[in-house]
């Protein structure tokens, strides 16, 4: 259903720097500011406009799949051999400017099979940057070898560290395109995790599609630039698309996004801002002695600021059966899947899980009428992305449909955006309902909520924060607020009582002063019957 990968092995062989080799620069052609051991083809015009005439012209031609270089080889060349393989330095685009980052190119493989073509362009002409397995280090003894060099084998490219931070070959990438029409920045703190993709068609249906970035450009940068600009082609059975990103690292990693889409078919459900990542388990959702880490996952929560300035927190969960949620809003003025939790202690795991970033989504202009639609997935082990978030609009797409969208991403530590006058959700952590020493009810949960924040600071005991608590169905009993012993944070504690309920309730929790000012984001929860069977993965 979603992208599989098997994300420890793939992130240090595939995404990984590895050993890239030394250095060895070469004077650039000026037409095409690439190293001399690049080959091109010859120019022809090249526009934005022009790209995306190009995809409406494939959108109304039928859908024709990438070529994929010869299978029986390609597949051989997976997580651990395909690390064994690494581009020269001194190939790269870019590598002695014009521009701050150098570009290289990445082989096909087990788990990008298919060709993309690539691009240089410099003054409104384009010029192919034709494959040769002689831009790659390859052992002697290794299966790829043996690949012939048509088609072309290229499946996705690095955005290397800028030259003015230091030696670029001996750093991990900071931004990678590579299978399908996914993408990833490494963030501040310098580990990837979850990804974003061109678009999402059908997610988390049975006919679910993945369609490709087929080609990209990449605009020559003048002298000075602070950004790269990226053209990308995208080709599927159900829609084609024309995408520009901007890529800078002025204010953390930033991605901005332009897309320009066209509809071969009826879609149901058109993801646009498309992310994906996984959660496994995590303080609010654990299964007893599966696995020995205490939490596992890329991000932990959807944080929402709504066009009426609400801030929500929804956390992550991993259902029994796929679970779609919706959070209606006309012009958001913001969203991103998480990873506030940032103790080591939290996962005690090498894949250095508390330092994978988030991904806040920007919108540019106002997108009118949708939802924001989180997609949680059944998932029995970390190797798999399976939580989805992005942004749908008012109506199903209908085939010969034009839609344009544009948006920053903002790869953080945390939200770009942190409202400081409210506390925010640290934890939530789900127990058996009812009181220490006395039987235990039958269809109800204990919630604890734990809050931290600036506005919580002058609380105590004896003046508590008010939790404001409300659920669509059930009964909240005991509800109280109590503050963590040593620390100015506080959790929120209540029941839910969900005898003879037999349909999903949504919770919604906010800590108010005595006065019922807001003192906290909104904190929100989804709670299904199937998990008070003993079969939604709690303790």
């Amino acid at each position: 259903m979603f992208f599989s990968l098997r994300r420890r092995d793939f992130v240090k062989g595939a995404l990984g720097a590895g050993v890239l080799g030394a250095s060895s620069t070469m004077k650039a052609p000026p037409a095409t500011a690439a190293t001399t051991l690049l080959k091109f083809g010859d120019p022809t015009p090249f526009s934005y406009d022009q790209l995306i005439a190009k995809a409406r012209d494939l959108s109304r031609a039928p859908y024709q799949a990438p070529p994929t270089p010869d299978p029986a080889i390609v597949q051989q060349n997976d997580v651990l051999p395909y690390g064994r393989i690494t581009y020269k330095p001194e190939a790269a685009l870019f590598a002695d400017g014009p521009g701050l980052y150098p570009i290289t190119f990445k082989l096909v493989g087990r788990y990008f099979p298919k060709s993309v073509r690539m691009n240089v362009v410099a003054e409104g002409q384009a010029r192919e940057i034709l494959y040769t397995p002689d831009y790659f280090n390859i052992p002697d003894d290794h299966p790829m070898k043996a690949l012939p060099s048509q088609p072309g084998a290229f499946a996705g490219f690095w955005v290397q560290d800028s030259r003015e931070s230091g030696d670029w070959t001996k750093t991990e990438p900071w931004a990678t395109w590579l299978g399908a029409s996914y993408w990833r920045a490494r963030g501040d703190l310098g580990q990837v995790g979850l990804s974003a993709r061109g678009i999402a068609v059908n997610t988390g249906d049975k006919d679910e599609e993945f369609p490709d970035f087929t080609q990209h450009w990449f605009e020559t940068p003048k002298s000075g630039d602070q950004q790269l600009t990226i053209y990308s082609l995208l080709d599927g059975p159900s829609i084609t698309g024309a995408y520009r990103f901007t890529l800078s690292q002025k204010d953390g990693d930033i991605v901005e996004v332009e897309k320009h889409l066209f509809l071969r078919q009826d879609v149901r459900r058109l993801g646009l801002s498309p992310m994906t990542s996984m959660f496994w388990m995590g303080e609010n959702y654990k299964r007893f002695q599966e696995d020995w880490r205490p939490e596992v996952h890329d991000s932990d929560g959807l944080e929402i600021w709504t066009s009426d300035n609400q801030r929500l927190w929804r956390p992550l969960a991993t259902p029994r059966r796929i679970v779609v949620s919706s959070f209606a809003d006309t012009g958001p003025k913001g969203f991103g899947l998480m990873q506030r939790d940032r103790n080591l202690e939290h996962y005690l795991d090498y894949a250095a899980y508390e330092r994978r970033p988030s991904l806040w989504i920007e919108p540019v202009g106002n997108w009118g009428q949708g939802t924001i639609q989180l997609v949680e997935i059944p998932t029995d082990d970390e190797i798999y992305d399976n939580i989805a978030c992005f942004w749908n609009g008012p109506a199903e797409p209908k085939a010969g449909a034009e839609i344009t969208a544009h948006y920053r991403q903002h790869w953080r530590a945390s939200s770009p955006v942190a409202d400081a006058s409210l506390a925010h959700v640290r934890a939530t952590r789900i127990g058996r309902g009812g009181e220490p020493g006395f039987p235990h009810p039958a269809g109800t949960k204990k919630f604890f909520v734990e809050f931290e924040g600036t506005p919580l600071a002058t609380f105590s005991q004896d003046k508590r924060p008010v939790p404001d608590i409300s659920a669509s169905a059930g009964k909240i009993d005991h509800a109280y607020t109590y503050q963590i012993p040593t620390t100015q944070r506080w959790a929120a504690i209540f029941d839910l009582d969900m005898r003879g309920v037999n349909e999903a309730v949504e919770l919604r929790l906010q800590l108010k002063d005595a006065g019922g000012k807001a003192l906290s984001e909104t904190w929100l929860y989804q709670v299904r019957p199937e998990d008070l069977a003993g079969q939604g993965g709690w303790l």
